[in-house]
């Protein structure tokens, strides 16, 4: 008979996003720094709508902005 509780170990990775980000692209800037200024102008969207969707969807995916580098 099983118990009455399963468990399973979920391996999972979290993604930072620094806040850092310049307002504008350049020239010369990786894929990778265009997806991460992208992805900053949605967390500072003035609109609250965006914001939470956002935040909805940074939470599903463990997505994290954060302030400093540490």
């Amino acid at each position: 008979m099983g118990s009455a509780i399963e468990y399973q170990k979920v391996m999972t990775e979290i993604v930072y996003i620094n806040l850092t980000a310049p307002e504008e692209p350049t020239t010369g800037m990786t894929g990778g720094d265009l997806l991460h200024g992208f992805l900053v102008d949605f967390h500072r969207s003035e609109n609250p709508e965006v914001r939470n969707c956002v935040s909805l969807l940074c939470n599903k995916w463990n997505v994290h902005y954060r302030e400093k580098i540490e």
